[in-house]
């Protein structure tokens, strides 16, 4: 999130009474990462995020974004609480960029990985995937597949204590192999400064997933590959491009032997 985009008074106005926000007490920029314009509105009926997309979203984006956040909060799952306009549009459009309001988070990104929070974490992935994916299919290779979240990395997590009290940024949800993202997830929550995995931290995230949804045999033969080439898409994306192989042959063994321990 960050500031590109200034907001009048009267665009600040436009917005509050489209989405019924009240009287505006307050109009903070958030100036944090990711390529948006974010705000914070506060007013009588509570604090809001208010997103002015940079970067060409349409409005179908939004509103499949929407729906998905409804649907995971009608299953219990955090998530922002979606706010509409009168004609039950997701977004308007103010100083020429498309415009989309939720509830505010509460809770901080992670600053620590702990077995406990990796452990929410998995269920709370395995929670998403079994919500989202009623009439699973299946790859030749037995490979569950369905809707994933997609980005499921330490900006679009939040948590108060141990618990997982918000999933963002639900943009990017699209149908994959289930067992990618939660390679992905592994990756991002476990891997150390050095390139291997914390197996203790592999160890929370996998139980808490099979606490919801238990992994077939494909799956756990299958995830190590899977965190592998989650490594290599990371490292290629970041300009580690001398050491990728060795790198990525480094997260393999690592992944390898954390499974081969872990897995019942």
């Amino acid at each position: 999130m960050a500031v590109f985009t200034d907001l009048s008074e009267a665009d600040c106005g436009r917005i509050a009474t489209a989405y019924r926000l009240g009287s505006l007490t307050s109009v903070i920029g958030i100036a944090d990462g990711d390529a948006e314009t974010t705000y914070l509105f506060r007013s009588g009926r509570g604090e809001f995020i208010v997103t002015l997309f940079e970067s060409g979203a349409e409005p179908f984006d939004v509103e499949r974004a929407f729906q998905t956040m409804e649907t995971l909060s009608g299953a219990g799952i955090p998530c922002p609480a979606t706010l509409r306009t009168d004609v039950g549009a997701a977004t308007i459009t103010v100083a020429g960029k498309l415009v989309a309001v939720v509830g505010f988070v509460p809770g901080s990104r992670l600053s620590e990985a702990t077995p406990g929070k990796c452990h929410a974490l998995g269920t709370c992935v395995a929670r998403i995937h079994q919500t989202l994916g009623r009439s699973r299919n299946r790859v030749p290779l037995g490979l569950p597949t369905g809707p994933v979240h997609g980005a499921l990395n330490r900006d679009n997590v939040f948590f108060v204590d141990e618990m997982v009290s918000g999933v963002i940024n639900f943009r990017f949800r699209h149908n994959d192999v289930l067992i990618a993202e939660l390679a992905e997830v592994i990756l991002h929550w476990a891997v150390t400064a050095d390139g291997t995995l914390e197996r203790t931290l592999v160890r929370a995230l996998l139980a808490g997933y099979e606490d919801i949804r238990s992994l077939n045999e494909a799956e756990w033969r299958a995830v190590s590959a899977f965190v592998m080439a989650a490594a290599a898409t990371v490292f290629a994306r970041d300009g580690r491009l001398t050491d990728l192989e060795a790198a990525t042959q480094r997260v393999f063994l690592s992944a390898k032997n954390c499974i081969e321990e872990i897995r019942p």
